[in-house]
């Protein structure tokens, strides 16, 4: 059973009383702004003001209400008005936070009170205990006897040194200015990412669909930031060292297809990224996860296109029976103003969904996509066709020399459906290839592969035949 520390009498005290005239201290109270930029990388970058006034001289200021995941060593410190009145001399970063394990820690050795109430609350038992021990389970001594472990309530005669109630920056400060100042204090932390989320509504003529973006932003770098003016910024950013603290991803939030009434996001570069700036402000508690709609096209051109993707070439003879293979469905869509896209597109999943005969809406794939620049096209692959088949058959193998193949491939292609469907047949070739024989056009693709586009009726066959010899 997990027991309370008291701390008598400490705790009725504020922590305030315990600076000296010449240490002060600056809490969330005192911020005037705050800014936060979040990356897709488990970063944010925090960049706060707050208005203080600062004995003339050296002093020690302990800056209260930081992220626990700060990196200690990119925080920037400044008067905004008075540049060369203030300067921070010397830095210490206090993250040795106060709970029941970390106070006990400090009492090893030490002598502290146990108290034990009765079952009706209306008699205590007190004790002197010596902490012998705080692993996993505490040793007191009491008297002659080790007692491992305790019903009764802990209660430490004072607050050990060096212990904060939450992360602090104490700082060694110059200063120059007599009236009141403000302060901009900029800082890298990690437990921050952002992620976009889209859903694709495909339209029932499967030729146009509407697109919603979200903005997913995770926070848990250790404190809440109020009324932020919010930056997101799509890009990989190169970092000279790994984080310090993970983020696993958030699991996927389901979300409705809601329309934001006007554009929430502006979009605008910066150096080779492009920035997100919310128009409004918004609270990002700690440990929490919010999103907010960034992007609504409506009725944006698509094409959906069923895909074969044939076998690596292996310099011997496979098998004489057919090799079932999958037959893909993708959705292609053009981010194009023509389109009424255009943007950068940031990286994140794209799920789709389709209203089925009854109107209800189901979903029918998803796909992660990585940034897309404007004028780019996108391809999603949502899954595999049910009614089509693609069967791949080696009907010859020869080798010519030692580094000289001659080899002919078969696929018949089968549609259930009753109409007529186009199939594309990607082949992957490779060395010297040239094919010698074809039953269907086909066009070179890239260094190493060709697509047949093959015609096959509602309830019928096509067969695609070619030879090919490669060279190793």
């Amino acid at each position: 059973m997990k027991m309370a520390v008291f701390l008598a009498c400490l705790l009725l005290q504020p922590l305030l009383s315990t600076a000296s005239s010449a240490q002060l201290i600056s809490e969330e109270k005192e911020r005037t702004a705050i800014q936060v930029t979040v990356y897709n990388s488990n970063l944010g970058l925090i960049r706060e003001t707050r208005k203080m006034v600062l004995p003339v001289g050296e002093g020690e200021l302990r800056f209260m209400d930081v992220a626990s995941h700060i990196l200690p060593s990119s925080v920037f410190a400044a008067s905004m008005k008075h540049q060369e009145g203030f300067s921070v001399l010397e830095q210490t970063y206090e993250y040795d936070l106060m709970n029941e394990k970390t106070l006990l820690d400090r009492y090893v050795g030490r002598e502290m009170k146990l108290v034990l109430w009765n079952e009706t609350h209306d008699r205590k038992e007190e004790a002197t205990a010596t902490l012998l021990s705080n692993n996993e389970d505490q040793v007191f001594r009491i008297r002659d006897e080790i007692y491992l472990g305790h019903p009764g309530f802990r209660v430490l005669p004072s607050l050990p040194d060096n212990l904060v109630a939450k992360p602090t920056l104490a700082w060694r400060y110059s200063n120059s200015v007599k009236e009141a100042q403000e302060l901009e204090v900029s800082y890298l932390t990690g437990g921050m990412n952002w992620t976009a989320d889209y859903i694709l509504l495909v339209h029932p003529d499967e030729r146009s669909s509407d697109l919603c973006g979200w903005a997913t932003v995770e926070n848990r770098s250790g404190t809440t930031y109020k009324d932020a003016e919010l930056k997101l910024v799509a890009g990989n950013v190169h970092r000279a060292v790994a984080a310090r603290d993970g983020l696993a991803a958030a699991p996927a939030m389901e979300m409705k297809v809601a329309r934001a009434s006007v554009p929430q996001f502006e979009e605008s570069p910066v150096f080779e990224y492009h920035t997100y700036d919310l128009k409004r402000r918004s609270t990002l508690r700690d440990n929490q996860s919010k999103q907010i709609s960034f992007l609504d096209a409506e009725n944006i051109t698509i094409r959906k296109e069923f895909v074969v993707y044939g076998a690596r070439f292996h310099p011997r003879k496979i098998t004489d029976e057919p090799l079932r293979q999958p037959v893909n469905v993708v959705v292609f869509f053009r981010n194009t103003k023509e389109n009424r896209l255009g943007s950068v597109l940031p990286a994140g999943v794209v799920r789709l969904y389709m209203e089925d005969g009854k109107g209800a809406r189901q979903f029918i794939g998803e796909e992660r996509i990585s940034h897309v620049p404007g004028d780019e096209e996108v391809r999603l692959k949502t899954g595999e066709a049910t009614d089509l088949i693609a069967e791949r058959t080696q009907t010859d193998f020869r080798q010519l020399s030692s580094k000289l193949f001659e080899m002919e491939w078969e696929t018949t292609l089968r549609n259930h459906k009753d109409k007529e469907v186009s199939i594309g047949l990607i082949e992957p070739l490779s060395g010297n290839w040239r094919i010698l024989s074809n039953s269907h056009p086909f066009k070179k693709t890239s260094a190493f592969s060709v697509r047949f586009d093959v015609k096959v009726p509602g309830g019928g066959e096509a067969k695609v035949k070619y030879r090919v010899q490669v060279g190793l």
